[in-house]
C-alpha cells in the first residue's frame, strides 16, 4: 500500500492509513435512499443487484485485510448478502490505479486524496472480460474519510436525466485486526 502511493500516503488521515496497511473491521448504521419516480425504479433494481437491502437503514460491516497481491473487502448489509471486492494494484499513485473484481465485473480505479480522504474515480469497467462504455453506467462517486476517530464514506450512482439512483453513507467505527485478541472494541 505505501509502495503504491509511494510519499503521497501519508496525505492519508492516519486511520485510513492504518485500515489499508493492516487491515481491520468497520461496522455501524447506513442510510440508504432511493431517488423518486423513475430514478427510484431504477435504484431499486440497482440495490437488488448489489445486494443492498431496500430500506431507509442498515447495518453495515467491511471486513478488510491484505494479501501480497491485494487489498480484499468483504461488506455486508443487514438483510443482504454479502459482496467479496478484490482490489490489485497498478502502476504508481497518482497515474496507476487500483483493478476492482467483483463478480462478473472488472474496474480500472484512480484514487484522489483530498483532505486526507480516498476517493476513487471510475477510468474503465468491463463486464466479463467485455469492455462497457462508462456512457452506460451509472456515474458513481464513493470516498471514505475519517471524522472523530471514524471512519466516514459515502456511496452515490447517478444517471443522467435521472440525478441519483442509490446512494449509502454512514459513519462507522473501526477496529485494526488483531485488536479482538487484545480486547479492544
Amino acid at each position: 500500500m505505501t509502495r503504491w502511493f509511494g510519499a503521497a500516503f501519508y496525505q492519508l488521515h492516519p486511520l485510513l492509513q492504518s485500515l489499508h496497511s493492516n487491515g481491520g473491521r468497520l461496522w455501524g448504521e447506513v442510510e440508504i435512499n432511493t431517488g423518486s419516480g423513475l430514478a427510484a425504479v431504477v435504484g431499486k433494481r440497482l440495490a437488488r443487484r448489489l445486494g443492498i437491502p431496500l430500506q431507509a437503514r442498515s447495518g453495515f460491516q467491511v471486513n478488510i485485510r491484505h494479501t501480497p497481491e491485494a487489498l480484499l473487502w468483504q461488506r455486508s448489509f443487514s438483510g443482504g448478502r454479502q459482496m467479496d471486492s478484490a482490489f490489485r494494484p497498478y502502476g504508481n499513485w497518482p497515474d496507476g490505479g487500483w483493478v476492482e473484481n467483483t463478480g462478473p465485473f472488472t474496474l480500472k480505479l484512480g484514487v484522489d486524496i483530498v483532505d486526507g480522504g480516498w476517493y476513487w474515480r471510475l477510468r474503465e469497467a468491463r463486464w466479463h472480460g467485455l469492455p462497457v462504455p462508462l456512457a452506460l453506467l451509472p456515474h458513481s462517486e464513493a470516498g471514505k474519510r475519517a471524522v472523530d476517530g471514524r471512519y466516514v464514506f459515502d456511496v452515490v450512482f447517478s444517471l443522467p436525466l435521472l440525478g441519483r439512483v442509490l446512494s449509502y453513507r454512514g459513519v462507522l467505527d473501526a477496529q485494526p485486526l488483531g485488536a479482538e485478541a487484545a480486547g479492544a472494541h
